[in-house]
């Protein structure tokens, strides 16, 4: 499931408010004229949280760009990007196997390793 697809709907028991009055409420000029312009300084005054628990800033700000980081996680050890030349009969054989080939050739390689050592 997708992140645009999961539910996102608020247990209003959970929060003491009624959200679905809150979702209708249409805000006029006046209210925003109350509305105090938000600052640099505003920011500096937030409390950092991770887990629930509470953390330094810089903490917080490491968990915040770790959450924010597009992808899967760096792997430890990556795998390298080469060319490789091979028969067509090889490259049809793997690629008929679907989704996933490039893969399976890395293990049919590791086995031949593991066999002539």
């Amino acid at each position: 499931m997708t992140a645009s697809k999961q539910n996102t709907k608020i247990d209003d028991s959970k929060i003491g408010s009624d959200m679905a009055k809150v979702d209708a409420h249409v805000i006029t000029p006046e209210e925003y004229e109350e509305l105090p312009e938000i600052t640099d300084e505003f920011f500096e005054t937030g409390k950092y949280s991770s887990g629930g628990q509470p953390v330094s800033k810089e903490e917080g700000l490491a968990a915040l760009a770790a959450t924010l980081r597009p992808g899967r996680p760096r792997a430890q050890n990556p795998k390298q990007v080469v060319n490789i030349r091979l028969s067509p009969d090889v490259l049809d054989a793997f690629r008929a196997t679907g989704r996933g080939w490039q893969t399976r050739v890395n293990e049919a390689l590791r086995e031949w390793l593991k066999e002539h050592p």
